[in-house]
């Protein structure tokens, strides 16, 4: 079964760079590679797996932690939501969520972004495999109880599951603003004179801030955790097709000597 995952997996590398690869129309914005854009893929992948890896492994807290826990040890910002625990918060925190993901699906309805299908599909998977990685290792590594596990009515053994030790920080939030936040970018370079520009990014901007409400109101994150993940997400949204973009071929800088052994510089663009 194992064999079949990893050639199953390995397939859908090769199948997206092909795609990729193939694309590179010349009304596209960007500019991918097979060799580049599979490596990339490959190694945050192979990241998010051990990250995945070291969360499953995470220790669960002990009695004595437990007992050890203080409000008054959390950071102003954050002491507030210790305690804080809502299951409909919870819930309602999915909705938006899983919403942000059919973002980046909308540009299939238009034309000139449809052709590219291919290239934007392995764009967005990278933005999230670079997205997970980032979580997955940090939320092994870093050891901070969920706001919800300073409530004391809460069930012993729920307080002290490996699960409710990764706070920090928010994986949730962090893929809906890699998702909003790219759909907002590629919107913006194939279409940089739209009008509805501001409207696309306030979209993209207000669907894991809303995210991040409920997952503080559940009492899965403190405000840091939310923050943090919306700073990352949103980064790596918006820089993955920024260092896709194309350069301006037309734009040339040279540099010489001429007849009189001077040191010349020479800018010319070519319309």
């Amino acid at each position: 079964m194992k064999k079949l995952t990893y050639k199953n997996v390995l397939v859908l590398l090769v199948l997206l760079c092909t795609l990729a690869s193939n694309a590179q129309d010349t009304a596209s914005p960007y500019h991918t590679d097979f060799w580049t854009d599979g490596a990339w893929l490959a190694g945050s992948l192979g990241v998010s797996a051990y990250g995945l890896v070291s969360v499953i492994n995470k220790d669960d807290l002990t009695l004595q932690e437990l007992q050890d826990l203080n409000e008054d040890d959390i950071i102003g910002i954050d002491r507030w939501a210790a305690g804080y625990r809502s299951e409909s918060a919870n819930r309602l925190s999915d909705i938006p969520f899983y919403t942000s993901f059919a973002t980046p699906f909308l540009f299939l309805f238009n034309q000139q972004t449809r052709k590219d299908a291919g290239q934007l599909s392995v764009l967005f998977v990278e933005t999230m495999a670079t997205t997970s990685a980032l979580f997955t290792v940090t939320a092994g590594l870093v050891q901070r109880s969920r706001p919800l596990v300073y409530d004391p009515t809460l069930e012993i053994g729920e307080r002290l599951d490996n699960d409710n030790q990764r706070s920090f920080y928010s994986g949730h939030v962090a893929a809906s603003a890699a998702a909003t936040f790219f759909a907002a970018k590629v919107f913006s370079d194939y279409f940089p004179d739209s009008k509805a520009k501001p409207f696309v990014w306030a979209g993209a901007a207000l669907t894991p801030a809303v995210v991040g409400y409920f997952r503080i109101e559940s009492g899965n994150h403190f405000l840091t955790d939310v923050l943090l993940g919306y700073g990352l997400g949103a980064a790596a949204g918006i820089l993955v097709p920024e260092l896709h973009k194309k350069k301006d071929n037309n734009l040339k800088v040279s540099a010489g000597i001429n007849f009189e052994g001077q040191q010349t510089f020479l800018i010319s663009y070519d319309f």
